[in-house]
């Protein structure tokens, strides 16, 4: 009920058909070969990974700067409690 109908085989030709091959010419320097299209995809395949990398030092400096700050707190309260004794 659901499967899709296919076309039927059509049978091929007897006779030997001999082609001659000939070289496509090779494309102008003026145009480029690629389109569009994949040096847009590389692009942003680019910008992701350097998005995600400069994330990822973000964060790091982040977490550095927290645990410097959480450490001069402690040093602070150490070096006042080391001068009122």
């Amino acid at each position: 009920m659901f499967r899709p109908k296919l076309p039927d085989v059509p049978t091929p030709p007897t006779t030997t058909v001999t082609h001659q091959q000939t070289q496509a010419p090779a494309p102008s320097a003026s145009r480029p070969v690629a389109p569009y299209v994949g040096v847009g995809v590389g692009a942003v395949a680019a910008v992701v990974v350097v998005g995600t990398v400069l994330t990822a030092l973000l964060a790091a400096v982040a977490v550095t700067a927290i645990s410097v700050a959480v450490a001069a707190v402690v040093l602070r309260s150490l070096v006042n409690d080391a001068n009122k004794g």
